[in-house]
């Protein structure tokens, strides 16, 4: 379940969209949001620990696609989101293979489609909740059944 207290950053150079999609988190119930106006602002804040970032495609100095790619150093956990309004495949795929969760085109169905993506964000929460056991501790288990299995298949190797 996608937990309301989770720390959202939205940035975005302009600051009418920043405020909507502030709405936007607001109404979908989500407290703890803060906004920036670039992407080197946000990558200054990381040490604060995001769940969500919402990412704007062009800005200043620091691109979307720089950002993005500093955030996944960082933190590959991190959700990022980008939401803006090129309108261009490339764009897109672009940010998805640097990692980005999901890529939204700013248009009138803003709001829908940032819900659409929370729940999506939600369902990956409740999958990885369900994820079995580490790697190690399998590995582990493994090794220890297969030990178990040499002393009754070869108890002389392990008789001294």
């Amino acid at each position: 379940m996608l937990h309301k207290q989770q720390k959202v950053f939205l940035v975005d150079d302009d600051p009418f969209c920043q405020n909507l999609m502030k709405h936007v988190m607001k109404t979908n119930g989500f407290a703890d949001v803060h906004t920036y106006d670039g992407g080197a602002a946000c990558l200054n804040a990381l040490t604060d620990e995001p769940d969500i970032i919402f990412l704007d495609q062009v800005m200043g100095s620091v691109s979307g696609i720089d950002t993005l790619k500093a955030v996944k150093r960082f933190n590959p956990d991190i959700y990022v989101v980008f939401v803006s309004g090129q309108h261009e495949v490339a764009v897109a795929v672009e940010s998805l293979k640097y990692g980005a969760f999901d890529y939204i085109v700013k248009d009138e169905k803003l709001s829908t489609k940032v819900g659409s993506v929370l729940t999506k964000i939600e369902g990956m929460g409740e999958l990885l909740a369900q994820k079995p056991t580490s790697v190690p501790e399998r590995l582990r288990s493994f090794f220890s059944l297969a030990s178990l299995a040499l002393l009754f298949v070869h108890p002389i190797l392990f008789s001294c």
